[in-house]
């Protein structure tokens, strides 16, 4: 027996609607105050980071070899995230010299609103890879936007940060691996 159309879209609907907060909950509770900082685990090496911008360009994580890398998960629409790119340029300004570079990992968000958003940080010329479906942030571990992780000049996850990074945090974690 089929159930009639209104009582199969009520389904639809309640099973979307807990879908959503299943996936709403661990991005949550990855963002609670006091949970920001979270170890990285030992030597493990950084998985794949490769694809096209919002602005169409292709990056590939490869050809950073041997420096050190701070990979952000941002998207536009995250407020924590428009607060902390400044922190992130100004490291990149005092540390490039030395071998660091940051990359953007821009999620769940629209390529116009990516692009305008660089725009208005002055980070254009950040190298970013697109990641509308998620697949990149879930091969990078990452739990929720803002997240930050740092590998060292072999390859490895060095440092992560869940939530809003700081100087302080940029200091101990990266400034260490640059000399």
């Amino acid at each position: 027996m089929t159930r009639p159309p209104v009582a199969r879209r009520a389904v639809l609907v309640a099973a979307a609607a807990a879908a959503g907060l299943v996936a709403t909950v661990p991005l949550a509770h990855a963002l609670r105050p006091g949970a920001a900082t979270r170890a990285a685990p030992a030597d493990r090496a950084a998985p794949p980071l490769a694809g096209t911008g919002p602005d169409g360009t292709f990056f590939d994580l490869t050809t950073l070899h041997g420096q050190v890398i701070v990979v952000t998960v941002w998207a536009s629409w995250c407020a924590p995230c428009r607060r902390e790119f400044p922190v992130l340029l100004a490291a990149l300004e005092r540390w490039h010299g030395a071998g660091l570079r940051v990359v953007g990992l821009n999620t769940a968000d629209r390529p116009e609103s990516a692009r305008r958003f660089l725009r208005e940080a002055g980070a254009q010329a950040m190298p970013v890879v697109s990641d509308q479906d998620g697949r990149h942030a879930v091969a990078w571990a990452a739990r929720g936007v803002p997240e930050t992780i740092v590998v060292d000049r072999g390859g490895l996850v060095a440092a992560r940060h869940q939530g809003e990074v700081t100087w302080a945090w940029l200091q101990s974690s990266v400034e260490p691996l640059l000399a």
